[in-house]
């Protein structure tokens, strides 16, 4: 078993503060409507979002995975944190085996789904409000979602 890691930047025209409410702490309701075809549900089968909570993310129709599951590590709403486990575990279709190929894929396919959130944020621009939030960086770690294409 290989281990892959790889890291990007993305410049937006979106504050942190905005960007973490949409990601993070509204995630799990958004992405599901403005990416439907590439996730069908996300949801916690344990505690609330909070650390040590498992997220269940179920992909769309099409993908070579029904459904992953991942662990929250940490979440710091003042810092704008998210760090969830570097281990996910997905759940394949059939007999579907990952290889690096599809890993460097989920790269792409994660700059899109954080592209079609800022193109939300930024025809919606009252969603999610700005508050207050003092935060030395903002730094927000997922692992690459392999799914249908978006």
């Amino acid at each position: 078993m290989g281990v892959f890691t790889y890291e990007s930047q993305v410049i937006t025209a979106i504050s942190p503060a905005k960007m973490f409410k949409a990601c993070v702490l509204d995630g799990d309701n958004l992405i599901p409507k403005i990416l439907p075809q590439a996730f069908k549900s996300i949801e916690y089968i344990e505690g609330n979002g909070e650390p040590g909570g498992i997220k269940k993310v179920t992909f769309g129709e099409g993908s070579q995975f029904k459904y992953m599951k991942q662990k929250v590590e940490a979440v710091d709403r003042e810092y704008c944190t998210y760090l969830q486990c570097d281990r996910s575990k997905y759940y394949t279709v059939g007999e579907f085996e990952l290889k690096e190929e599809g890993i460097k894929a989920g790269k792409g396919k994660s700059l899109r789904m954080f592209k079609a959130i800022e193109a939300y944020l930024l025809a919606n621009p009252d969603a999610y409000k700005d508050s207050i939030i003092h935060f030395n960086e903002y730094h927000v770690r997922y692992w690459p979602f392999f799914s249908s294409s978006f």
